[in-house]
């Protein structure tokens, strides 16, 4: 029979518990617990290691945020590019529309003048009237506006005189005859209202003022020579 050494009698199965999570309290365990509670210092070639890798990380991240930051501003860039070109094109089509319904309608004023004519010495009946006003109203829904009336205030932007005169009737420049009205689409003034202009007649009042102060100083020289030739004839005398 075989004698027992006393070191294998107190050896028995040795059981580690490497569980990452604590069964009682159900948190995850240190490294070193996880290991059997065995901690051994890192090797120094690994920290340095570990210290080079999160540098190379670091600038890693700095040059991807340079890059982002890059993007965003050319992509910021090139959407106010296209913002302006989409209101530029727009400006553009707007006023060739604009342009080109101003030449149309240019060439439709002299038919428009002859209407007026004709309007004005009642000859416009039967179907030509009811195409002249077909062609008033089409021209009307496109924007074109008459403009030019009798006793409006004269206006240089959009009156063109052609004949001027005085009147004691009016107080201000005025409009007194519509020789040919004007035209216009929104603020743009296709032509102006060609007019005959009558001003306030500033030199007829004071004149007559004038000539009614100096008249009574002439009669009183009068008088006074009178008297003066008088009164020496007096004299003669009694001498």
């Amino acid at each position: 029979m075989t004698e027992r050494q006393p070191d294998q009698e107190n050896t028995g199965p040795v059981i580690r518990d490497k569980r990452r999570i604590d069964p009682k309290t159900g948190k995850v365990r240190d490294a070193a617990a996880a290991s059997g509670g065995s901690t051994s210092a890192p090797a120094p070639g690994r920290v340095a290691d570990s210290t080079e890798g999160a540098d190379t990380e670091g600038a890693e991240v700095a040059k991807l945020k340079a890059q982002l930051e890059e993007r965003t501003t050319d992509l910021q860039r090139l959407q106010a590019e296209y913002s302006n070109y989409r209101k530029r094109v727009e400006r553009d089509r707007v006023a060739v529309r604009e342009q080109a319904l101003a030449n149309v309608l240019t060439g439709l004023l002299p038919v428009l003048d002859d209407i007026g004519r004709a309007r004005d010495h009642e000859e416009l009946t039967g179907g030509f009237k009811s195409v002249a006003e077909t062609l008033e109203t089409a021209v009307g829904k496109l924007g074109l506006v008459r403009f030019g009336e009798k006793g409006e205030p004269f206006d240089p932007t959009v009156h063109e005189a052609l004949m001027h005169s005085y009147s004691a009737d009016v107080t201000e420049p005025t409009c007194v005859d519509v020789l040919q009205p004007g035209y216009r689409i929104g603020d743009r003034v296709m032509r102006a209202a060609r007019v005959a202009v009558a001003e306030p007649s500033e030199d007829a009042a004071p004149g007559a003022d004038a000539v009614s102060a100096t008249a009574p100083a002439a009669g009183a020289g009068d008088d006074t020579g009178a008297r003066e030739s008088t009164g020496g004839d007096a004299t003669g005398t009694e001498k």
